[in-house]
This record gives structure tokens, C-alpha cells and sequence, in this order.
């Protein structure tokens, strides 16, 4: 149940519903946002022909700077998998060292703590599942509880086989459309330096390819300036050939038209689209891929439920896609008595004269 909604009636005779969360938000995931403008923008003529309409969104839209990371995806197992039940959290990202979350306890009881120098790091082994899950949980208010319908089973996702589900009309957050990652990733008006068609071939807002990074002993990027992604093995560090870095740290030099960092490299990220009957999109290249995957031609898709050390997400918004805060006990008891306050100087106003 998402909530206990109680009748008031005014001393006019007004009904009025409230509703009082079953479940009080936490509130404690917070996104930097990059707003997408440029509405209504044309395809990509370079390959709308083998995906026709690619570039093109309709709207004004949010997308988080960056990556979901260790961090945040803690606190959300922290709200919601004290008993595990749809297995958010991997064991991999326990005992892989490119893992940033680790368990302890027991079923009933289960708590995560992020790794050390992992907390910025993207989250990785998340499967599409996974991160519909997340996104039901930002736009359900951020509560507490079990996984079911007013946690992380329903909201923008109602949670089936990875593949039928649809964004919800009016959600507050959602995984990117291929649509909208795309944009975020590739689209600068020429206007606004771009090329004669309004797109470039890398996420680091260039036609170039990004140089490689490197990286320091405790994951961020060794070399950050002008157009440098992580990919191909060479952020070298604990211990790893190879590894995930701190979200944004190449720098704004690195940042689409947008403002987005890490569209290109670091990991892949899941898209809504379902590109065959059997899978969902992901696009940007990673850690291990070479740079070519990292081109806007290449579009990559694999079974929902996969997971692994190169695949993590980030999440978008509308322009008005804060949370709606809960309604807290004191806050309920001021907005009755403000309701009935209001009724009585109805009653004052309008009665009939003796």
C-alpha cells in the first residue's frame, strides 16, 4: 500500500483527502543534474539510417552528471535489503576488487558498507533489473522497507521479465531513453560549436578520439584535462590491470556539451531501449573496452539480467523531477488544522444574514 489516505471533512462540509505515507522518506540520494535543452532537436544524420530518429528528444530533460555510485547505490540496499529478496546486491561486488559494496550479517538483517576509496566510484555489477529497482525506489520517495509495490516492485517500472516493462507517464525519475542518453552523450548545436549537423562522435565533445587515463593510487584520474576517458585497461590501480575511476574526475575539459562527464569509458550504462526481443540497451564503452566503443555508431545490448564489472547506469529526470517530500506527523497535524481553519472562515464569510 502506498499509503493511508484519511477523509477530513471541513466545518463547511468539505471533504478533503489526505494521504500519509505508509512508508516516510529518507531522502538521502541527491543527483548533481545536467539539463539537456535544445528541444524538439533533429536525428543524428550519421546513423539514423540504421537506428532511425537517434539523437532526437522531443523535450527538455534532466540527466545526473554522473554515474550512480557505490555510495548511493549503499544507501539504497541500506533502505531496502535488510532481506535481499530480488538479490540487488551481487556478491561479486563483495569479493571482486573492482566491487565497491560489501554485505554483513544475516538475511533479515543485512547491512552494506561501500568499500574503501570506492564510495565515488561508479556501482557495477547491476543488472536492467537492478536499476529499474533503484529508479522505483528514488521516484517512491526513497523509503524504508521491504521489496515490494511501494518500495522498488512499482512506480516508474512495474517490475515483470526485464523486457515488457514501460516508463510510468509522469515519473519523476527514469533510466535514459537511448533517445535521451545519446543527446546527453553526442548532441552540440553548431550554433554552440558543434559540427554543420549538430553531433559529434565522442561523449567527450569531440570529434577525436579521448586519450587514455591514468590513475592515481586511490582511483581518480592521474591525467585529467581536455578530452581523456577511461578505457582499455589504463587506469591502473589497486592492484588491478585496469579499473573503474572516481566519477568526474578527468574534469570539465571532459565533459560532453552538456556537462556530463563519463559517458565515455569508466562503465557502460543501461538505456531503456529494448533492442531486440531478448535485451536492453547499453552504450558508452568502459574500463576494458577500446575507444571505438565509445563512438555514437556503436550500439551494444545484452540480456537484461547481466551483470558485470564494466556495466553500471546513471539516471535522468523532467526539469521538475525533485522527490515530493513526505508528509510528516507534525506536518499532517498543521495541514489538518489549517484545513479546518480555512473551513471556518468559509462558514463566517457566506452566512446568511438574520
Amino acid at each position: 500500500m502506498m499509503g493511508q489516505r484519511l477523509w477530513m471533512y471541513t466545518a463547511a462540509g468539505v471533504a478533503v483527502i489526505l494521504v500519509a505515507p505508509a512508508n516516510p522518506a529518507s531522502a538521502q540520494v541527491s543527483f548533481e543534474w545536467a539539463t539537456v535543452g535544445n528541444p524538439g532537436n533533429a536525428a543524428d544524420p550519421l546513423n539514423a539510417g540504421s537506428v532511425p530518429g537517434i539523437g532526437s528528444v522531443a523535450d527538455v530533460y534532466r540527466i545526473a552528471k554522473h554515474e550512480v555510485t557505490n555510495h548511493q547505490y549503499a544507501e539504497f540496499l541500506n533502505a531496502v535489503a535488510a532481506t535481499d529478496t530480488n538479490a540487488l546486491h551481487n556478491a561479486s561486488m563483495d569479493t571482486n576488487p573492482r566491487g565497491g559494496i560489501t554485505q554483513s550479517g544475516a538475511s533479515g538483517s543485512f547491512a552494506y558498507s561501500v568499500k574503501t576509496d570506492m564510495g565515488n566510484k561508479p556501482v557495477n555489477y547491476v543488472s536492467f533489473f537492478d536499476a529499474m529497482r533503484f529508479v522505483n525506489w528514488l521516484h517512491n520517495g526513497q523509503p524504508t522497507g521491504a521489496q515490494e509495490t511501494s518500495t522498488t516492485e512499482d512506480g516508474v517500472y512495474a517490475i515483470t521479465d526485464g523486457l515488457s516493462e514501460t516508463r510510468l507517464i509522469g515519473a519523476r525519475f527514469f533510466i535514459p531513453s537511448e533517445n535521451e542518453w545519446y543527446k546527453a552523450a553526442y548532441h552540440q548545436p553548431a550554433a554552440s560549436g558543434g559540427d554543420a549537423d549538430d553531433y559529434l562522435f565522442y561523449p567527450t565533445a569531440s570529434n577525436s578520439a579521448p586519450t587514455m587515463a591514468t590513475s592515481s593510487a586511490t582511483g581518480d584520474i592521474g591525467n585529467p584535462g581536455t578530452n581523456v576517458a577511461n578505457y582499455n585497461f589504463g587506469a591502473d590501480w589497486n592492484g588491478q590491470d585496469g579499473n573503474i575511476t572516481t566519477v568526474g574526475s578527468a574534469g570539465a575539459g571532459s565533459e560532453s556539451h552538456y556537462g556530463t562527464p563519463d559517458q565515455a569509458g569508466n562503465v557502460s550504462e543501461w538505456n531503456e531501449e529494448l533492442v531486440t526481443a531478448s535485451s536492453r540497451g547499453y552504450r558508452g564503452g568502459s574500463w576494458n573496452f577500446s575507444v571505438n566503443s565509445q563512438r555514437s555508431s556503436v550500439r551494444l545490448n545484452t540480456d537484461p539480467a547481466s551483470e558485470g564489472d564494466k556495466l553500471g547506469f546513471r539516471v535522468a529526470s523532467p526539469v521538475s523531477g525533485e522527490a515530493i517530500p513526505a508528509v510528516s506527523q507534525w506536518g499532517l497535524a498543521a495541514l489538518v488544522l489549517l484545513v479546518l481553519v480555512a473551513g471556518t472562515i468559509v462558514i463566517r464569510r457566506f452566512k446568511p444574514a438574520a
